[in-house]
């Protein structure tokens, strides 16, 4: 359970007890004192605002969030396999950035980005719970990185069949619901990914809590 969810819902129930502990009993008497009542109300009240626009900010900053493009690697001749263009390997990159890449002609499966920080947890990348975005030739989708600076990071790219995609879609989904990413462990990897080429990068900067 998310942070935000967890104050929303103690600032609920804050309220609620506020709100019964007002009532008076057969005698005339509250339930509570009214100091408390007060005190539950109030706490409660702010609760609720304080978890409703950390939520609002956070979408905010997803909306606004902004991406750069690393180095990009010049393809000379046909392409006849999936490649990275950009990021290069060992290169030093920004939070956000947009993985780009080339196919070959014949290409029919889904190209996924995948990062396996120094925590050996793997973590398929997406716009929002897709594939990467593919047209004539060229792929590419937004990279995010959360470590600290300098942190080496292995860029993995997979060809995927549809089960593949359809567990990272749902995968990506289920921690977006509940706000949290443990990441998958390698025995967790499904088995129609296929993994087509790796390259290691570094953060340039501290990128821990950054939308």
């Amino acid at each position: 359970m998310s942070t935000k969810i967890i104050i929303l819902s103690i600032g609920v129930l804050l309220t609620i007890i506020a709100v019964l502990g007002s009532i008076k009993g057969s005698s005339g008497k509250r339930f509570m004192n009214i100091k408390l009542i007060v005190a539950f109300a109030v706490i409660g009240v702010l609760m609720m605002i304080f978890g409703s626009y950390s939520s609002d900010l956070v979408n905010y900053n997803s909306r606004m969030e902004q991406v750069s493009i690393g180095n990009k690697l010049k393809i000379d001749g046909p392409v006849t396999a999936v490649r990275v263009v950009s990021p290069i390997d060992k290169d030093s990159v920004d939070c956000r950035i947009l993985t780009m890449g080339v196919y070959p002609e014949s290409h029919q499966k889904d190209i996924w980005v995948v990062i396996r920080p120094t925590d050996d947890r793997y973590y398929p990348q997406s716009d929002h719970t897709n594939t990467s975005y593919k047209r004539d030739g060229e792929w590419q989708v937004v990279t995010r990185f959360g470590g600290d600076k300098g942190e080496a990071y292995d860029l993995i790219i997979y060809e995927a069949d549809s089960t593949a995609s359809s567990f990272f879609s749902s995968t990506i989904a289920k921690w977006k619901e509940i706000d949290e990413y443990p990441g998958l462990k390698s025995e967790e990897m499904p088995q129609g990914a296929k993994e087509v080429e790796r390259i290691v990068i570094y953060t340039r900067k501290n990128c821990r809590g950054v939308f």
